[in-house]
């Protein structure tokens, strides 16, 4: 796998098969064939990088920097950057270039990027923040950050590339301009940026359900992969590292790709229990989880141990079921860091290079706590959305009032 300074970052809800949440999708990547089929080949998994798998394998047990309960200000192992050339009194005008907002887990973040947005204008930080939506398209995600540049009046730039290398040379064009550029979410390949914004990353994801289902089964037992699309870095690693732990421990494991299709998804797991028992249930994404549940009550099997997302469909039907369940977090409230860099950028305040953000599971004991904080939230909501001390909460985000 080619390595760049630049982790793919955000757990998914699909919508089709091209609008996905937080990943990095590579146009140079050549997805495998047979989507909906096992994707396991025998060989070894292309995706698999030992050094950036010890490195987020080490990530998760680092007590974050940052104040206790402000997870979105919080960073792991940060250099900081001197931002001192970029210290001036008045607000800002920030640009947006953003991926997409088509999927739940990127409404989701931003509604709470626009009331972080709100915060800040009262306080004179920001003026405006104009914003251009790519829809996921990364020629349209070029031509707006081009627009942005030619039109001149920007004082910083904050993007969430919709790919890693096709984005990269706009992102340096940005960063050409001598204002300040944040990254966050997806990662490019430079590392011009004053700052890259992001959770730990996929291995991280893998590691953490990947264990949870070894310590949970036997050796022998069979699990079954649920994945929503190949050739996503991010998605990848999370499956990379998974298969490689199941591997080591002796747990048989076949892989799906699913589109996050319920229909797709309940066949699957269908078929799998037909020819013989499902221990367990691994996910890349919790986009289909509920499906993946109802597929074993169809059977009249016993449920499977299973891991999903924080995604509340999931959350509230793992607590219905009281199956032995884990609800990864790729951290939604990293859509609130980069305006609050950007505060710090033009105090003159330093900043962490890469600010790596902390990305904690939900545990079996929090789950109730987790379901009471978002009751009334709607099923695409995401638990740890980290927006609650912000103006219009909760209505806001129970409305689903997307600007």
């Amino acid at each position: 796998m080619r390595r760049s300074m630049k982790i793919a970052t955000a757990s998914v809800a699909l919508i089709g098969l091209i609008a996905l949440a937080g990943c990095t999708t590579d146009p140079n990547v050549a997805p495998p064939d047979g989507t909906g089929a096992p994707t396991e080949d025998g060989g070894a998994n292309e995706w698999f990088d030992q050094e950036l798998f010890d490195t987020q394998m080490a990530q998760r047990e680092v007590v974050p920097e940052g104040p206790e309960d402000e997870p979105y200000l919080q960073y792991i192992d940060a250099e900081m950057v001197d931002t001192s050339q970029y210290a001036s009194p008045g607000a800002k005008k920030a640009c947006f270039a953003n991926a997409s907002i088509s999927n739940p887990w990127r409404q989701t973040g931003w509604i709470t990027m626009n009331q972080q947005l709100q915060v800040l204008q009262e306080q004179g930080v920001i003026s405006e923040m104009e914003t251009r939506d790519a829809q996921d398209s990364d020629d349209t995600q070029i031509a707006d950050i081009d627009y942005f540049i030619s039109e001149g009046d920007c004082d910083v730039f904050i993007i969430s590339p919709n790919s890693t290398a096709a984005m990269t040379p706009a992102v340096e064009r940005a960063c050409e301009t001598g204002k300040p550029v944040i990254v966050f979410d997806r990662g490019v390949e430079t590392d011009c940026p004053v700052t890259f914004i992001h959770p730990i990353g996929g291995f991280a994801w893998g590691i953490d359900t990947a264990q949870f289902l070894i310590d949970n089964l036997e050796e022998g037992d069979k699990v079954v992969g649920l994945r929503i699309l190949p050739g996503v870095d991010v998605l990848e690693q999370r499956w990379a590292a998974a298969e490689y732990m199941f591997e080591e421990a002796g747990i048989e494991a076949v892989d799906y790709f699913t589109g996050a299709d319920p229909a797709e998804i309940k066949s699957i797991i269908s078929d799998e229990l037909a020819t013989g028992d499902v221990a367990g249930i691994w996910m890349d994404a919790g986009d289909g989880a509920v499906a993946a549940i109802e597929a074993f009550e169809d059977a009249g099997v016993d449920y499977p141990v299973m891991t999903g997302e924080d995604e509340m469909s999931f959350l509230r039907k793992w607590k219905e079921t009281g199956l032995t369940g884990l609800a990864p977090v790729y951290s939604n409230f990293q859509w609130r860091t980069p305006l609050l860099a950007v505060q710090k950028i033009f105090a003159g305040e330093e900043v962490p290079k890469e600010w790596v953000l902390p990305q904690v599971p939900i545990e079996a004991g929090e789950l109730d706590q987790w379901l009471e904080a978002n009751e009334g939230m709607p099923d695409g909501h995401y638990a740890k959305f980290g927006g609650e001390n912000l103006p219009g909460y909760p209505e806001v985000w129970q409305e689903r009032q997307i600007p």
